[in-house]
Parts: C-alpha cells; sequence; structure tokens
C-alpha cells in the first residue's frame, strides 16, 4: 500500500466511512470563517491572484538590480531577495571567513551602498520585498528602510516581509550568529520597532521550508514550524506587548512537494491548528491574529540535476498543489536550479509557470476546491493530529527553544532524512530521470556562473567605504549600540544610526557579539 510523505497509508478509495467524527458545520465551515480550513479569505484568488514573488540575488548589487528590473517588467509582482553566506551570517566581504563565498548563493550586502545600489531605480512605495534573511534581519531591513527615505519614502509606505525566523537556523540551516535568547530579543526589539515605524511590514515569516528541505516530513513542517510560532509569541508578550498589536503581521513561509493531495491537506491543517492556538492559548480576538498567512516556495529539494527539463513539469505539480492549498504568494523555482543559479530565461519560465495556473485554468475562479473532498478531508485531519502529537513532544520538553537546545527536532528530521535516501537509494522511492528512465547520456547545459571577481571589486569597494565615511561617527554609532544590546533599549533604534553612519553589517553585527556571543550547537542526538 502506498504511503503519504508523513507515513498514513493511502486507501484506493475514499468515502465518508473515512471521516468518522468529522462536522461539517463545526471543521470545515465557510472560507474566511474560524478555523480558517478554507482559506482565510472569503474570496481567496476569485478577487485577485496571489502575489507571485521570484526569488533573487546574485553577485553584486549592481547584478541583481538589473534581474529586479526584469521580473518586474516581465509581469512580477513581488521581488525576494536572496543573499550571499557572508551577508546571513553577518560578515562583511573582506572577512577571511567569506573568502570564496561572496556573491555566489545570493548578493553581497556590506553597507548602505550596496542597498543603495541593490534597489536603484526601483520605487519601494510601489514594490512588495521579501528578504530571505534570518540572524541580521533587523539591520537589513533598516538598510531597506534608509534606502527607502532616501527616496522621500517614509517607513509607512513600505510593504513586505523579513524572514527574520532564526529559530529554525538552530534546527535546520545553520546560519546563526547570537544564542537563542539575544536571537529572541532582537526578534521582539523588532516587532516593537516595526509596529511603531514600519506598521504594514511583516516582521517575521516563520519558516518550515528550510526543515523540509533538510528532511522534514510535511507533518514535522507543519508541528515544528508552528511550535515556533509559539516561541515567538510567547517572547513577545514577555517582553510586554499584546497579542493582537503583533500577531496580525506574523506570517509563514512553507514549502510545496510534488505529493499534491497531501500538501494541500497540510496548508489546510496549519491553519487550523494556528487559528485554534492562537484563539485558546494566547486569547487572540482580532480575527487577523488568527490567520496563518504564508507563502510558497516550490521544493528545491526535490529538483534533479540530471535531465534539468522534468525540473519545469515538478515545479507547475508543486505550485499547483501551494494554490489549491490557499497560499498568499509563492516563488516557483527554475528548472535548472540544482545545477548552478538561475538563468535570466529559466527564471522567466518560473514566473510563466506560475501566470499560466493564475490566467489559463479554472483553479483560481472557485475557492478552496478540494473542500469535501473525502481524501483530502482524511489527510487533513491526519496531519493535524499527527502535527499535534509533535507539539505536544516539544512542549513536554519545555517548549521550542529548550528542544532545539535538546537536539531535539534536528534529530527527528535527521531520522527522516534518512529514511528518504534510503528508499531514493532502494529504488522503492522513484525519482524520475535518477533511479528510474535516467539517461545513458545527459544533454549539454551552460549553467548561470558567478564572475570570481567579484569578490575583488567587493572587498574594493569596502577599502573606499572605510577610508571615506567619518570614523568617529561610525565608533560612536558602534558604542551606543553595544550600550542599548547591554541593557534593555530596543537595539534597533542605534542600529539604524550605526547604519546610516556607513557601518558595515560585519561591523554592526561584530558589535552585537562582543555583547552577546556566538552560539555553539550541540551535536544529533539519534
Amino acid at each position: 500500500m502506498a504511503l503519504t510523505e508523513s507515513g498514513f497509508p493511502i486507501e484506493p478509495v475514499y468515502g465518508p466511512g473515512d471521516l468518522t467524527g468529522w462536522d461539517p458545520a463545526s471543521e470545515l465551515g465557510q472560507p474566511g470563517d474560524f478555523p480558517y480550513t478554507r482559506g482565510i479569505y472569503p474570496n481567496m484568488y476569485t478577487g485577485r491572484p496571489w502575489t507571485m514573488r521570484q526569488y533573487a540575488g546574485f553577485g553584486t548589487a549592481a547584478e541583481s538590480n538589473a534581474r529586479y528590473r526584469q521580473l518586474i517588467e516581465g509581469g512580477g509582482t513581488g521581488l525576494s531577495v536572496a543573499f550571499d553566506l557572508p551577508t546571513q551570517m553577518g560578515h562583511d566581504s573582506d572577512a577571511p571567513l567569506a573568502q570564496g563565498e561572496v556573491g555566489k548563493v545570493g548578493v553581497a550586502v556590506d553597507s548602505l551602498d550596496d542597498m543603495r545600489t541593490l534597489f536603484d531605480g526601483i520605487p519601494l512605495d510601489r514594490v512588495s520585498t521579501s528578504m530571505t534573511i534570518n540572524a541580521p534581519a533587523a539591520l537589513l531591513l533598516l538598510l531597506y528602510q534608509l534606502v527607502a527615505e532616501e527616496q522621500g519614502i517614509s517607513g509607512t509606505e513600505l510593504t513586505g516581509t523579513i524572514q527574520n525566523d532564526v529559530l529554525k537556523e538552530y534546527i535546520a540551516r545553520g546560519t546563526y550568529i547570537f544564542p537563542p535568547g539575544p536571537s529572541l530579543r532582537l526578534t521582539a526589539d523588532t516587532f516593537r520597532y516595526c509596529r511603531a515605524e514600519i506598521p504594514r511590514w511583516n516582521t517575521i515569516s516563520i519558516s518550515g521550508y528550510h526543515m523540509a528541505e533538510a528532511g522534514a516530513s510535511p507533518a514535522q513542517e507543519v508541528a515544528f514550524t508552528l511550535a515556533d510560532g509559539i516561541a515567538y509569541v510567547r517572547t513577545a508578550l514577555a517582553a510586554g506587548m499584546v497579542v493582537d498589536e503583533f500577531a496580525p503581521r506574523l506570517s509563514f513561509f512553507f514549502v510545496a512537494r510534488t505529493t499534491l493531495l497531501e500538501e494541500v491537506a497540510k496548508f489546510r491543517a496549519a491553519r487550523r491548528i494556528w487559528a485554534r492556538v492562537m484563539r485558546e492559548e494566547f486569547g487572540a480576538r482580532d480575527p487577523k491574529s488568527l490567520m496563518l498567512r504564508f507563502h510558497t516556495q516550490t521544493a528545491g529539494v526535490q529538483l534533479t540535476a540530471q535531465q534539468p527539463e522534468l525540473n519545469l513539469v515538478r515545479v507547475a505539480v508543486q505550485a499547483l498543489a501551494a494554490v489549491l492549498g490557499g497560499t498568499q504568494s509563492l516563488h516557483t523555482n527554475s528548472f535548472d536550479e540544482a545545477i548552478a543559479l538561475p538563468t535570466e530565461k529559466s527564471a522567466r519560465l518560473a514566473l510563466r509557470t506560475q501566470q499560466v495556473l493564475a490566467h489559463e485554468t479554472d483553479v483560481p475562479h472557485t475557492v478552496d476546491p478540494f473542500a469535501g473532498s473525502y481524501a483530502v478531508e482524511r489527510m487533513t485531519d491526519e496531519l493535524e493530529a499527527a502535527a499535534l502529537a509533535l507539539m505536544r513532544r516539544v512542549e513536554d520538553q519545555g517548549g521550542a527553544v529548550a528542544a532545539i537546545e535538546a537536539g531535539f527536532q534536528k534529530a527527528e528530521i535527521e531520522r527522516n532524512a534518512y529514511r528518504i535516501a534510503q528508499e531514493t537509494e532502494s529504488g522503492e522511492r522513484v525519482v524520475v530521470g535518477v533511479n528510474r528512465f535516467a539517461l545513458e547520456r545527459e544533454d549539454a547545459y551552460e549553467p548561470l556562473r558567478v564572475d570570481p571577481a567579484i569578490e575583488a571589486r567587493q572587498c574594493a569597494a569596502l577599502a573606499r567605504l572605510r577610508a571615506e565615511r567619518g570614523g568617529p561617527a561610525v565608533t560612536a554609532a558602534l558604542a551606543a549600540l553595544k550600550e542599548a544590546a547591554a541593557g534593555t533599549a530596543n537595539v534597533l533604534y542605534p542600529m539604524k544610526e550605526a547604519l546610516r553612519a556607513r557601518a558595515t553589517v560585519g561591523e554592526v553585527c561584530g558589535a552585537l557579539r562582543e555583547v552577546w556571543g556566538t552560539y555553539e550547537p550541540s551535536g544529533s542526538t539519534w
């Protein structure tokens, strides 16, 4: 018998008997009604389609700026910025640890100068920007705000999202800087700052995507993501905030796999769990506090370097799963991303995939097409039960942070990843073009290559910046930042002044490292 990714049997036929105990009046309801199983808005895509984001960023800020302009001209309705590893880790391009990584998996942003170039000619009051950045998320947001102010745009006009989800970095990805305690303090400060200064900004995108990429099952993805969400809410409440003041700006980030039915069920179950947690545990009353709004990215881990054109098919199925599941925004991976950074043509094809779904299919014309499907409703119930059971195990260990420190989530994900690897190796899990239907000889493909001279140019630009700027002003600003970090004041205000004085990302993060220290992970426990 076939199994779902979460390990539940897939029945040959589903019927009313498979929904024992299911009360349509209380569990399903209408779109836009609690617990939002059928979607968070009554009209969903019948009013307007989802936001079509394309994740891009490579090399220098100037090169990425050119790609952003192409995406906007091609019909993209939102930008999603990828940063290189040194930026994600809070290091400047000329730091020893940055050697060989500058501009490789995203754009290098060292200072206000780079952020200014990155968004040159792009009206920030008319574009929604998502930034995939976590440990130094506050810094990149402040740089974005400073560039907007130079354009004459106030913080009240800016819309977008920072990922800002450092807990999942400890679990599945590794681009952390500070220990969990200071990291959560920085998150709470960002919540407060944005409420006052950038009120339309989504202050966090709590991510299950990277857990899924590391091998998490759909049930694990939902459970560990929502457990992290609970930890962030508790942190904000402990900092004196009121739940309905910040919860409406929380958002989530999930993967969409090729297992379409289970993915649709996953999104429905996640909405239902979050709505109940927010109302029953935290007493939220604003309906927007109960709504699980989420961005989706198609599953990069399922892309193959073998016969890469097949990834066009995979991405289309994954994107359809996200749309049928009720996503608010979507990024479709390019077919060549298992080989290298996407080319201009492959990025355009990825965007066109979304446009075909939005304009050539009938899917957007009705809300929640799978509602009442025996199979999907049964899978939704199974996923909800499995995710809740895992969330209870996290709570039993003292919550998400304590479980992270014990290595619980990481070990569970590694165990599932090992199972998937074994099934693929044995051929039990079919990967078309890899362990079945493979070619003896692959067609030649010319990938996009990042110019290795970028690192030298970026280092030279940093040297010029340090020579030109006012050294005493930077020193004083960094001292004020360290004083705030050592106390209880909101660190984003002195951080913004340091960045305005042209302190670099590495210098700002270095100042915080001096006060807060760095995180040292524990080993796997399985």
